[in-house]
């Protein structure tokens, strides 16, 4: 007997098991363990989602609905659940923009709209998206409720509003939405408690639609390339901080160690920093001359290359991309996916080069940055396994530090890659830098690293006042 409840369209089941027999196992590009699942619904409108919840409801005991975007969540699991029994809610045929304003700053998107649509969407426009370097083809929302980083700040930042289906069906709308003619001014908090972020990386209900803040685009941009050689590691990423701080940067900062640099299709032998200045004409001129100026001074740097004097080279993967991130355009991020996975965004899970992302916080000193490398140097002296790391400077006291790892999809060689995932999580936690975002193995690290067990309680308790029945599967954040 199918696993399913009575009441989900007929049209929005694409597989479904029996109780006893999962569906077979899928992949993911990091070779985690497949979960048992039961079932794959993708519901076409928000309508038929309230449908799917509200039969879900019905039933006791079954399996919850884990939802996902457009399941491209690589490194960390992908569309993989957190948890064994649950049936996938597909959630990439919701797809539409249903509303964008450019002279207000915001756009209504849908968990199937991606950041490549979206970007095109504002081609030409004096709005910009703040895009991630990940692939074109992944969700804005998706990217967006698990909290991940863009080139500009922290997505967060854009999330002004969320449409949510709750664990019993009923729709809510939490955060800023435009009403009628005159949507006024976006104020994300509203008046009293505010529960916009209780649906970022959460199990309490089910995202439909999002309100997306669009980012004035610059008069002017630049991007300055910056190398520097491990030896002055500490000092070099004081003085950055110190530009940073004092109003010369714009965006987020980003250094890519060799490792990193020669994943994404770049080359070099030192730390490279790309830096962006933006503004209107003159003060672009003028924070570039700046910029030298500190960094001749500085004595630390081996070269400041400007992008409008000297372009990045053809196959220079990475710093073509990132100059077309900072100005909100994701259309070379694909170059860099098949250089590190070698397959178009379709294929990553399928036949993709095995990839891992850890994703820690760390703050924005050059003692603390040494201390990430020397613990990476110690995960690869302990395991042979080579990390690679991005430094994502999100303002002047925090760093988003992406550490990668690369192997061959092979048994033993997935198994040498996991515990360098697993000895890397160790040394961090230890050394105080704790993850912001967790893969689907590591679900259980939101306990360890919550500083108030208290606090996991109240969230429990949120849990099972709103979803007695479980209908909405305990994710990664549970």
């Amino acid at each position: 007997m199918s696993v399913l409840p009575a009441g989900i369209p007929a049209e929005a089941i694409r597989a479904a098991g029996e109780e006893s027999k999962p569906l077979p196992p899928g992949t993911n590009v990091s070779m985690f363990r497949p979960r048992d699942i039961y079932g794959v619904v993708r519901p076409r409108t928000v309508t038929e989602v309230r449908a799917i919840v509200r039969a879900f409801a019905q039933v006791e005991g079954g399996p919850g609905l884990q939802a996902v975007s457009t399941g491209r969540n690589w490194g960390l699991g992908s569309r993989e659940p957190a948890r064994d029994e649950v049936v996938t809610l597909e959630l990439d045929a919701l797809d539409t923009v249903r509303d964008l304003d450019v002279e207000g700053g915001w756009a209504i998107v849908e968990p199937g709209v991606t950041q490549l649509r979206l970007a095109e969407l504002l081609t030409g426009t004096d709005r910009m998206l703040n895009v991630t370097a990940s692939s074109g083809h992944t969700s804005v929302l998706g990217n967006m409720i698990d909290r991940g980083v863009g080139l500009r700040r922290q997505r967060t930042l854009d999330l002004a509003g969320l449409e949510v289906v709750l664990p019993d069906g009923e729709l809510i709308r939490v955060g800023w939405w435009p009403h009628g003619d005159r949507p006024g001014a976006v104020n994300p908090q509203g008046l009293g408690p505010s529960p916009l972020a209780l649906f970022t990386q959460s199990d309490l209900g089910i995202v439909t639609a999002g309100v997306v803040r669009l980012l004035p685009r610059p008069e002017a941009q630049r991007v300055l390339r910056l190398g520097f050689g491990r030896d002055r590691l500490p000092e070099a990423i004081d003085e950055l901080r110190r530009w940073t701080a004092q109003g010369l940067v714009s965006g987020v900062l980003k250094v890519y160690d060799t490792v990193s640099t020669r994943s994404y299709g770049g080359h070099g032998d030192e730390y490279v920093t790309h830096l962006c200045v933006d503004g209107t004409e003159r003060s672009v001129e003028a924070l570039t001359r700046v910029i030298e100026e500190e960094a001749a001074r500085s004595g630390l740097f081996t070269r400041v290359l400007r992008s409008d004097e000297q372009p990045p080279a053809p196959d220079d993967l990475v710093a073509r991309a990132v100059e077309r991130l900072y100005a909100g355009d994701p259309s070379r991020n694909e170059t860099m996916l098949r250089s590190a996975v070698g397959q178009e965004a379709d294929q990553v899970d399928a036949k993709g080069g095995g990839w891992l992302f850890f994703l820690p916080l760390i703050p924005f000193t050059g003692s603390a940055v040494a201390r990430s490398q020397d613990l990476l140097a110690q995960v690869h002296a302990e395991t042979g396994v080579q990390p690679g790391s991005t430094i994502n400077a999100l303002d002047p006291d925090v760093i988003d530090l992406v550490v990668s790892f690369r192997f061959p999809r092979t048994e033993s060689d997935a198994a040498r890659a996991h515990r360098a995932l697993d000895r890397t999580y160790e040394l961090f936690a230890e050394a105080g830098f704790h993850p912001y975002r967790l893969d689907s193995e590591h679900h259980q690290w939101v306990d360890r690293l919550d500083a108030d067990p208290a606090a996991r309680a109240f969230v429990r308790r949120l849990k099972q006042t709103l979803d007695p029945r479980q209908v909405i599967a305990p994710g990664r954040y549970a």
